[in-house]
């Protein structure tokens, strides 16, 4: 009899400690579920906090974008304007003298002959190259008669180059034979050759 209540009374004691463990493994287990869920929703909240830093940022990196391209395009604008009002005076020549004969060599660096005017008076001549914009030569710019060619967002980098209207005028001593000046035209340089006039002298008779 004393045999058996010792055995119960162990069996007892086990089944308590079986249960105790029971509970302490389901309180780990439930603590580390509750972890788990708090990570999650911090990691949750995290990634929509980043999200909407994603999105305002790019938003605000395609405004600042927009406002960029403005201020290129009238950049280009502004140098296409000065391009077709300006008037330079900033052509290069020598000039060489004969007998009868003045030559003068104009430099037009990157120019074709259709870009260069020649006009002669008296006793002066007067050069007008036009130089382009590069975004011009490169057919970029959009003429405004032109409705059927499509336009071509470009960015300007650098702008360095003359560009407008250059003007040069070289004035003689002597009146020239406007004639028969002839102008030729070599890469990038035009040689002007310019007769000076010669009036020939008149015998005049005394009555």
């Amino acid at each position: 009899m004393v045999k058996e209540d010792v055995l119960e009374e162990k069996m007892s004691e086990r089944k308590e400690k079986l249960h105790a463990k029971k509970e302490k493994a389901e309180e780990k287990a439930e603590e580390k579920i509750n972890k788990t869920k708090d990570k999650y929703e911090e990691k949750k909240e995290k990634t929509k906090v980043y999200s909407e830093k994603f999105v305002s940022d790019l938003n605000t990196t395609i405004d600042e974008f927009k406002d960029n391209l403005k201020s290129m395009q009238k950049y280009a604008d502004e140098k296409i304007n000065e391009y077709k009002n300006a008037t330079i005076s900033n052509l290069a020549v020598d000039l060489v003298e004969s007998d009868d004969i003045y030559y003068l060599k104009v430099a037009v660096p990157g120019l074709s002959k259709e870009d260069v005017e020649i006009e002669a008076g008296d006793n002066d001549i007067v050069i007008t190259a036009t130089f382009k914009p590069f975004v011009e030569e490169l057919g970029f710019v959009k003429e405004e008669d032109d409705e059927d060619e499509e336009e071509v967002d470009v960015r300007i980098i650098a702008s360095e180059l003359t560009v407008g209207k250059c003007s040069k005028t070289v004035r003689f001593e002597n009146s020239i034979d406007v004639e028969k000046i002839k102008a030729k035209y070599s890469t990038g340089v035009i040689l002007i050759t310019i007769p000076k006039l010669v009036i020939p002298k008149h015998k005049v008779t005394v009555e």
